[in-house]
């Protein structure tokens, strides 16, 4: 199971979701508050299980 890392700066906060072998999968926009940022999170969370896949060619 992989997971969220939030990383934290002087502007504000993103998250990257980094897979079981520590490769980052995904990378969040950028957030004002930590709270804010945790609510990103729960957004995929809940959102990303009946996300579509789409094969572009």
């Amino acid at each position: 199971m992989g997971k969220f890392v939030i990383k934290t700066s002087d502007t504000g906060c993103h998250f990257v979701m980094k897979a079981d072998n520590g490769e980052v999968i995904a990378t969040s926009q950028h957030y004002k508050s930590k709270e804010s940022c945790k609510k990103g999170i729960e957004s995929v969370r809940k959102n990303a299980p009946e996300a579509e896949v789409v094969e572009e060619d």
